[in-house]
């Protein structure tokens, strides 16, 4: 597993890995994660990464943190 690209963004932190022909784009916000898989051949050049990576896509992965955040509290309380 190959390390392309680090981004710290103030919402979360965001590292882009080549590995077995597909691009991982992991956010990390605290201890939770969210992984997106990407075919290799499904961009023409490492860059386009940087299109994917919108701040528009950046805001629904933050709100998808939010719903995770709120589901794992919930679990926690049944306890």
């Amino acid at each position: 597993m190959r390390v392309v690209n680090e981004i710290n963004h103030p919402l979360c932190k965001i590292t882009i890995f080549l590995w077995n022909n597909r691009y991982l784009l992991k956010f990390e916000q605290g201890h939770l994660e969210q992984t997106y898989k990407i075919d290799q051949f499904e961009v023409t050049h490492e860059q386009d990464l940087q299109k994917i990576l919108s701040e528009d896509f950046i805001q629904r992965v933050s709100q998808m943190f939010e719903t995770m955040a709120n589901s794992l509290n919930q679990s926690l309380l049944s306890i």
